[in-house]
């Protein structure tokens, strides 16, 4: 009895067995590829391929099981356009070639994207190609600084409320704006991709995270005209690792005029030739809002302007009115193990607000030296109350 109970049994476990394996080889035979080029995508860089790719992934997203759409080897012309879920599986973009944004002002002006992903759930973007913005023909009529009123120009990749995303090996070059926006996303991966535009390019910020929680950004190459990554309030359960950002603004956190940001870790990266190193910045005046539980943690600095600076003064355009109180209450901000050289006098700038100051600040293993001769570096704070710890160069002005 006891031996036809255990034969039984075993039987059971290699049906339930057969059938699991069975239904893993059913998803995978499901997920399809869905080829651009048959669905009238034409690789010449010429002809809008706008069409055959909503058509391609369309069909691909009522495909039980999801799909791949493949944009093969050859330069593909894509206008502005927007894909839209909610899909019958996961989904995967596989560039292996380029993606060609239109050079032509007229396309550009007045209109915020390049190509949207809204309302998807488990999409994979990879497959080692380029995004190219054409940023070149449009970045002259970019007046944003000096205009209230100007047009906008498109990001060349934005996310909104895209969850359980992942972004893997490709290259985003000269957008017209922005290179990747993720708005209101939930467990987002950006890894093994490179971002490019020259130093003088317009308001590129390589990366902004904006109303988002679990994101993960690491084993990167960001090169722009603006922040390398800029993270944007109500965003929490941040990590960045192994993020190489130069020449640009930065990895900033702001710029905020209310609400929060919290739990950001910036670690293991470096900064060449950039603006700012790590920057905290408000806007004053601000409505109440808090920055909180931020580490900065094993970075180098080469020839950086503001290596460690908190800006609670910040104001972007050039008709700003005097300095006023930021309400943004900046707390639990550590800086550990950060070295290097900075080409201003002033290596580390804590610039806190009035009604607000800064709390909790903690310098740590700090080594930041002036490139200006033989001076040293210094610090300046103001309203800014901390601890700091172990090498302390240049010398911390912490109010404990």
């Amino acid at each position: 009895m006891s031996l036809f109970i255990k034969s039984s049994s075993m039987v059971i476990k290699c049906v339930w067995l057969l059938l699991l394996v069975l239904l893993i080889n059913n998803v995978q035979a499901q997920m399809k590829t869905f080829d651009i080029n048959q669905y009238g995508g034409i690789a010449d860089g010429k002809t809008d391929n706008s069409k055959a790719f909503t058509d391609a992934w369309n069909q691909a997203c009522q495909n039980n099981g999801g799909g791949v759409v493949l944009f093969q080897q050859g330069i593909y012309l894509v206008n502005p356009l927007v894909i839209e879920g909610s899909c019958k599986g996961p989904m995967e973009l596989q560039i292996q070639g380029t993606l060609l944004a239109s050079s032509e002002y007229q396309y550009s002006v007045g209109i915020d994207h390049w190509i949207v992903f809204r309302h998807i759930d488990n999409l994979v973007i990879s497959g080692g190609g380029t995004l190219d913005g054409q940023g070149a023909s449009s970045w002259p009529y970019n007046d944003c600084r000096k205009n209230a009123q100007c047009k906008a120009l498109p990001t060349s990749l934005r996310f909104d409320f895209a969850n359980n995303t992942k972004i893997d090996n490709i290259t985003l070059i000269n957008s017209k704006n922005t290179n990747i926006h993720l708005f209101a996303g939930f467990n987002v991966i950006i890894s093994n991709i490179n971002i490019s535009a020259p130093a003088d390019s317009p308001n590129t910020d390589g990366i902004k995270v904006g109303s988002s929680s679990i994101v993960q950004i690491y084993d990167s190459v960001i090169s722009t005209g603006d922040d390398c990554i800029a993270f944007l309030p109500e965003s929490t359960n941040l990590n960045v690792t192994n993020v190489h950002c130069g020449p640009g603004h930065g990895i900033s956190v702001g710029s905020i005029s209310s609400n929060s940001i919290t739990g950001l870790n910036v670690r293991n990266c470096s900064f060449v030739g950039t603006q700012n190193g790590v920057r905290i910045k408000t806007k004053s005046p601000s409505q109440p809002g808090t920055v909180a539980q931020v580490t900065f943690e094993n970075i180098e600095m080469d020839k950086v302007d503001n290596p460690i600076i908190i800006d609670q003064q910040y104001c972007a355009s050039s008709g700003c009115s005097p300095p006023k109180t930021s309400e943004i209450q900046i707390t639990d901000v550590k800086y550990n193990n950060i070295w290097g050289t900075s080409n201003t006098k002033i290596a580390v700038l804590l610039k806190c607000s009035e009604n607000k100051p800064c709390q909790n600040i903690e310098l740590r293993d700090i080594d930041l030296n002036y490139r200006g001769g033989n001076k040293p570096a210094k610090t300046s704070c103001l309203n800014a109350k901390g601890a700091a710890y172990g090498k302390q160069n240049p010398a911390s002005c912490l109010q404990s």
